[in-house]
């Protein structure tokens, strides 16, 4: 059983508790009286004048102890919205999978799944706050999606060109063979529609495409970055998470973070917390969590990975957990270090507006040029890429561990790393 929010006593008593399974048009309302019998169990339209009879079923407000709804953020997103208007405390309801659902001698249809979902608020089973709509949240979440479909369409479109070119005559293939995508695309872009062939024509059309869809995506990720700019600049400060990362995160957290009950409750949502896995002689011994919200955990992963390669503290790290006699595997080492980070993802968004001490921007922005170094140059340095250091000596980025390295590599006489920056997602 997965923990939820559980009700006391007195707010059961004496009050019923009601489930409701949603779908596309309908919803299955499901009624427990005080005695936890079934009571009403019964469809509605999904609909707003289905909402209010669904509502006016249940009864008064103040004498049900909680609504549980699956899929509070889609299916159920409506009448959700419905129910906390009338005064409804309601709580989210996971969909069990498949395989919990129908085990052997359990069945299966809109009335079980219903009942279900109210003895699991009973239960205290996988319950939970739902998200707050229609807020920066949900902003980024639209700019999120759109911006996946265009990347998509970029790639399908660049692998499209390539297919193509691959498979044309031997003269035409050698022309673009062993060429990058941009490059690529950008001499398809060049090629004239009126003595094109039909191939050319073709190659042409992709990369229009292309290019199309990459000038969107840039555009939904700048954005995006305006968002959070304005409404939780702390996120951005986090070193090596970018804004697409950023947003990930936010929207798994939803614009009412505090509905989770901790750091931990946050990490067990990325699913970057330990999972005991020790029987008989084997003790403390912890497994990698597979379940969680994988985007944010992928998010999570990207930040990893890259202090992994910039930051000396992190690699430090990693080395003293993967040695000695408890050693971990690098998978391992890399779920504590993502741990570590949902920790400061946790506390950004309880804290959007702290960005840390300021620093003098100007005063180190005229050391580098003092020195005769370019923002390049500092950003090999540093370990991140010369847009980054742009947007920080500009004031567009904050970055609490990029003040302090920039600050601690300017006293240090600003020597020069040899490592090549990565871009920023």
């Amino acid at each position: 059983m997965s923990k939820g929010i559980a009700l006391t006593d007195s707010e059961l008593e004496g009050k019923v508790v009601a489930g409701v399974d949603t779908h596309a048009d309908t919803h299955w309302l499901c009624v427990l009286d005080e005695r936890r019998r079934v009571a009403l169990s019964r469809e509605f339209p999904a609909t707003p004048d289905g909402y209010e009879a669904l509502a006016d079923a249940i009864g008064d407000p103040a004498l049900c102890a909680a609504v549980g709804v699956e899929g509070t953020c889609s299916y159920g997103a409506g009448l959700t919205d419905a129910l906390t208007a009338r005064g409804f405390r309601v709580l989210e309801v996971l969909s069990k999978k498949k395989d919990r659902r129908r085990r052997r001698g359990e069945g299966k249809d809109d009335g079980i799944d219903a009942e279900r979902a109210a003895r699991d608020v009973l239960a205290a089973d996988g319950t939970s706050v739902p998200k707050l709509r229609g807020g920066w949240v949900d902003e980024l979440r639209s700019l999120l999606v759109a911006r996946e479909r265009c990347v998509s369409c970029a790639v399908e479109a660049h692998a499209a060109a390539l297919s193509l070119a691959r498979t044309a005559p031997e003269e035409v293939r050698r022309r673009w063979e062993g060429m990058s995508q941009e490059r690529m695309m950008g001499a398809a872009l060049g090629i004239e529609e009126g003595a094109a062939s039909a191939l050319e024509r073709a190659l042409l059309a992709l990369a229009r495409m292309w290019k199309a869809a990459r000038d969107e995506a840039d555009a939904l990720e700048s954005l995006m970055r305006r968002v959070l700019e304005e409404r939780c600049p702390s996120l951005l400060a986090i070193y090596c998470l970018g804004t697409v990362g950023a947003s990930e995160l936010a929207v798994a957290a939803g614009e009412n973070p505090g509905r989770l009950r901790s750091e931990a409750a946050f990490a067990m949502l990325c699913g970057t917390s330990p999972i005991p896995a020790s029987s008989g002689k084997t003790s403390g011994r912890m497994r990698l969590n597979r379940g969680g919200d994988r985007r944010a955990n992928k998010a999570l992963h990207t930040v990893a990975v890259r202090r992994m390669r910039y930051d000396p503290r992190t690699r430090d790290y990693v080395e003293r957990r993967m040695s000695g006699r408890r050693a971990l595997s690098k998978a391992e080492a890399i779920r504590c270090v993502k741990r570590y980070i949902a920790r400061e993802v946790y506390h950004a968004l309880m804290h959007p507006k702290d960005v840390g001490e300021r620093v003098d921007r100007l005063s180190l922005r005229k050391a580098r040029k003092s020195a005769g170094l370019s923002q390049t140059e500092a950003a090999h340095a540093l370990g991140v890429s010369p847009s980054t250091v742009s947007g920080f000596e500009n004031g567009r980025c904050e970055s609490r561990m990029l003040a302090e390295r920039y600050s601690a590599w300017v006293l240090e006489g600003m020597p020069m790393g040899v490592e090549n920056p990565e871009s920023d997602s």
